[in-house]
C-alpha cells in the first residue's frame, strides 16, 4: 500500500515548510529573534477579551462576524485617504492574507517575483500553489531593483518595505516608479511600516494593482492573537473574499484588534520608544565599526566584527552561539551570501539591549 507521502500531491511532497524563529518554552531568555513587540499591548485589548468572555463565555458558542465588518470599517477609517470597508480584508495574521493573495494571483501558469533577501515565507507560499518563483536579488547597497523586477513576466510581485531582514525602507517615489513599470499586481508587505519614515497608503487610490498588507504582531504586540489585514481596490478584496475561509478570524481576535487599534496614543508612545532604542543602538553598533543597515523597522541587521576585525559567516555564527550561552536569542541568515555574515537583533527593552551589549563586550574579550 502507498504511504501518505506517496499519495500526496507531488509538488507538496517535495516542498519544504517555512521555518519560524526559535520559540523557547523555558523562562529566562532574552528573546530578540522574531521581532515581537518588547512591551505589552494596550490594556484595552485584554479588557475587550474579558468583556467578550462575560456570562461564562456565552458568546463563544456563536460564530464570529464572518467578514470582521466592524474591524474592516475601523481599519479603513484609521488609514483615511478615502478608504472604506470594501477596501479592507482582515486575516488570521498577515501571513493568512499573503496566502490568500497567492491563491488568487499565483500558480503554475502565473509566475511570482520577489526580492532576495526578503520574507522567506514567499517562496513557501509559491510552492504550495505549485507556482513559478522568480527571485530578484539585491546587492549590498539594497537599492530597489526596479528594472529587474519590471523585466520579469510575473503576474504578481511581493515586496517587503521596510525590507526584512535588513530593515531598509523604500520611498514612495521608488514604489511609484515600480508601479509604473511593472504590469502585474504589486503586494507591498508593510509589516514594519509603523516604525518607518514613510508608507504607501496614499498611493492606493491611483493604483488599483497595489495591495498593502499590515500586521498587528509587531507594533501592536498582538502576535499571539494572529491578526493582519490588507488594503486594496474593492475588486481585489472581492477576489480574496472568494477564496477566504468564511470565519478566518475568531471573535476574540477581532475585538482585541479593534480595541488595540483604537488606542492610538498608547501605541504612539510604544512605537516612539522602540524607534529611539533602535536608533541609539544603530549608532552604537556603527561606532564599533560594524556595518549596520539604517533600519526603518523594529530590528537591526548588523555585521559583527571579532576582536581581530574579522567578519564573515563564521564570525556571525560564533557570536550567535555565544549569545545562546547567555540565553539571548537573535537570528542568523546563513543561506544567502548577502546575509550570511550578519545577525538580526530585534529591538528589545532598554534593559535587554544593555544585556546584549554586555554579552558583545564579553565575546570580544574572548575572541582575540
Amino acid at each position: 500500500m502507498p504511504t501518505p507521502t506517496e499519495l500526496a500531491i507531488p509538488h507538496v511532497a517535495a516542498m519544504h515548510a517555512y521555518t519560524p524563529g526559535l520559540q523557547p518554552t523555558q523562562s529566562g531568555w532574552i528573546k530578540l529573534n522574531t521581532n515581537e513587540c518588547p512591551y505589552p499591548p494596550s490594556p484595552r485589548a485584554a479588557a475587550s477579551i474579558l468583556a467578550e468572555l462575560a456570562g461564562e463565555g456565552e458568546k463563544l458558542r456563536l460564530y464570529p462576524n464572518p467578514k470582521a465588518s466592524p474591524l474592516r470599517q475601523l481599519v479603513a477609517r484609521l488609514h483615511g485617504h478615502g478608504l472604506s470597508e470594501p477596501n479592507v480584508l482582515i486575516g488570521n495574521g498577515s501571513d493568512d492574507v499573503l496566502n490568500l493573495l497567492m491563491r488568487v494571483f499565483g500558480g503554475p501558469d502565473a509566475p511570482t517575483t520577489f526580492t532576495v533577501p526578503s520574507y522567506s515565507l514567499y517562496p513557501v507560499l509559491i510552492s504550495i500553489q505549485d507556482g513559478c518563483a522568480v527571485p530578484v536579488p539585491f546587492d549590498r547597497a539594497m537599492k530597489l531593483p526596479v528594472s529587474a523586477l519590471a523585466a520579469t513576466s510575473a503576474r504578481a510581485c511581493f515586496l517587503t518595505s521596510p525590507n526584512a531582514p535588513t530593515g531598509v525602507g523604500f520611498s514612495n517615489a521608488e514604489i511609484s516608479e515600480l508601479l509604473s513599470r511593472f504590469s502585474g499586481i504589486l503586494v507591498l508587505d508593510e509589516t514594519y511600516a509603523p516604525f518607518a519614515r514613510e508608507n504607501a497608503v496614499s498611493l492606493l487610490a491611483a493604483n488599483p494593482r497595489l495591495i498593502i498588507t499590515r500586521s498587528l504582531s509587531k507594533a501592536q504586540g498582538l502576535a499571539g492573537l494572529r491578526v493582519g489585514y490588507c488594503l486594496a481596490h474593492p475588486e481585489v478584496i472581492d477576489l480574496l473574499d472568494r477564496v477566504r475561509d468564511s470565519y478566518n478570524v475568531n471573535r476574540l481576535s477581532q475585538v482585541a484588534a479593534a480595541a488595540a487599534l483604537s488606542d492610538g496614543d498608547y501605541y504612539d508612545a510604544i512605537i516612539g520608544k522602540v524607534i529611539r532604542t533602535r536608533d541609539y543602538w544603530f549608532g552604537e553598533y556603527s561606532q564599533r565599526g560594524w556595518f549596520t543597515y539604517d533600519s526603518q523597522a523594529n530590528f537591526l541587521f548588523t555585521e559583527p566584527k571579532n576582536a581581530r576585525g574579522d567578519t564573515g559567516s563564521g564570525v556571525a555564527g560564533n557570536l550567535y552561539d555565544f549569545f545562546l550561552t547567555r540565553r539571548i536569542l537573535v537570528r542568523t541568515f546563513p543561506n544567502n551570501p548577502l546575509t550570511e555574515s550578519f545577525l538580526r537583533i530585534s529591538v528589545g527593552t532598554d534593559e535587554e539591549m544593555l544585556q546584549v551589549n554586555e554579552a558583545i563586550d564579553s565575546w570580544l574579550s574572548t575572541s582575540r
